[in-house]
């Protein structure tokens, strides 16, 4: 293996260099082994003034934020008050969403690996006062029902809010307050901001986007997303090292810096059972647990989460079984071909695990039924509009909605193709990479009931327009 000194050159040699030819603005990154640690920055943390990025600077880490939340929830499993098998409804009673069968019948770890089926991209403004989650969670109330609980994985942002309501009810105080409580301060974060009021104290990130390929990147018009989101990810801003510093309490069976016990032996553990197998998309793992994104790879097991945000992304990959563990923050550029190629480099040089490769179109083809596959499919942040021709030939048209629909470019209508049996990838390249969707189920007449692209879609009986 190669000694983490060996790494700490190359990246002082070579990180600036990987962010430019992937056009990110800035970067940091933390890679630990053990209790070892290095950490590097490059680039500059926001375009306009040109104020450069260091090790210390805050990222959003998006829904990395969910690691802690899933955190936060085990702790009340650890201390008797969560079951993870009973009803939302023992915890919440006013919990409801459209489909009142589904309410009654949502459990804890539904909402912890995303099995919950309702619509989970609703981002609802609630404000920024202290019931801004409670007011969330009852406007869930008309959202719909895409499967029945337990029986399909849809990442669900909206089931991590209804968990982080359930955190503040049972601890009698704010999602702030008990994320504070509960890991910041027992773990020593002592770079680690809750909303732009206090990461205003750091040197803080500002996130870019472009307006398309090869386009340059520019300042997001919004800083962050609702605050009624904080629990799925909406807010927490981090340094790398600090996100480590909460990967290195996992490392050590839930003991933290002082000694003492944040989460049990048998928590952490839980945390780290697979619970969902997932279909076969290209991002990082193939599987879920109890908050842990899961990846079975050949060298190893790498448990992690990723976090995109209104033009900033985090990624933490965690090697139990070698005691690596890697956090990489970025303001903007390519994040899934950077993260596969930097991260991967890092994975296989630090533990000897290899990465899957990022899927690629074949050179030729197959024709797709473009009768069977063409429809509409619907989900809270929009509509998927797949349409083809005779030659099977199939095009997929983004139509986003609400929040999605004010942020960013539109996406082209792009063609995809078939990877292999119901899976498919753009002919194209888009931020550098052929992102999967898979169709899945039966509508009852022999066409996909759903369209999954790590989140479910659901068909629509709706003539094309």
């Amino acid at each position: 293996m190669t000694s983490l000194a060996q790494i700490d050159r190359w990246l002082s040699e070579r990180f600036a260099g990987v962010l430019a030819a992937h056009r990110i603005p800035g970067a940091a990154i933390a890679v630990a082994v053990g209790d070892d640690v290095i950490q590097h920055a490059a680039g500059v943390l926001h375009t306009a003034t040109g104020v450069e990025a260091t090790p210390d600077s805050v990222f959003q880490v998006g829904s990395v934020t969910k690691l802690l939340t899933a955190t936060l929830l085990m702790q009340l499993v650890d201390e008797g008050r969560v079951e993870l098998d009973a009803p939302v409804r023992r915890y919440l009673p006013g919990f409801r969403v459209a489909d009142e069968a589904a309410s009654a019948a949502i459990t804890v770890r539904h909402l912890l690996t995303h099995t919950a089926g309702f619509g989970g991209d609703v981002f609802t403004d609630t404000g920024r006062n202290d019931d801004a989650i409670e007011l969330y969670v009852a406007a869930l109330a008309e959202v719909e029902q895409d499967f029945p609980p337990g029986t399909m994985f849809s990442y669900n942002n909206a089931a991590y809010v209804v968990l982080g309501r359930l955190i503040e009810v049972l601890r009698d105080r704010p999602y702030a307050e008990c994320l504070r409580d509960g890991l910041i301060e027992p773990l020593g974060l002592t770079h680690t901001a809750l909303g732009a009021e206090r990461a205003i104290m750091f040197r803080a990130a500002v996130g870019h986007l472009s307006d398309g390929p090869g386009e340059p990147e520019h300042p997001a018009p919004l800083w962050n997303l609702p605050a009624a989101h904080a629990p799925a990810g909406s807010l927490l801003a981090m340094r790398p090292r600090d996100l480590l510093a909460f990967a290195r309490l996992h490392l050590r069976n839930g003991v933290g810096p002082d000694g003492a016990a944040v989460l049990s032996p048998a928590s952490v553990a839980a945390m780290r059972e697979q619970q969902v197998t997932l279909p076969a998309l290209a991002g990082f793992g193939d599987g879920w647990g109890l908050g842990w994104e899961l990846g079975h790879w050949p060298g190893g097991t790498v448990i992690g989460h990723s976090g995109n945000t209104l033009g900033q992304s985090a990624n933490l990959r965690v090697v139990p079984a070698a005691g690596v563990s890697i956090a990489f923050v970025q303001n903007g550029g390519e994040v899934a071909t950077t993260v596969h190629e930097l991260v991967g480099f890092l994975l296989r040089e630090l533990a000897g695990v290899e990465l899957p490769a990022l899927p690629r179109p074949p050179a030729q083809p197959e024709p797709a039924d473009a009768e069977r596959y063409a429809g509409v499919y619907v989900s809270p942040a929009g509509e998927l509009v797949v349409s083809g021709d005779e030659d099977g030939r199939l095009w997929l048209e983004h139509r986003p909605a609400g929040i999605f629909a004010e942020l960013g470019p539109v996406e082209p209508v792009e063609e995809i193709v078939r990877l292999d049996g119901d899976t498919f990838v753009p002919a194209r390249p888009r931020l550098g990479w052929h992102r999967t969707v898979v169709f899945l189920g039966d509508d009852g007449h022999g066409r996909p009931q759903y369209l999954h692209g790590g989140r479910v879609s659901r068909r629509v009986a709706r003539t094309l327009s």
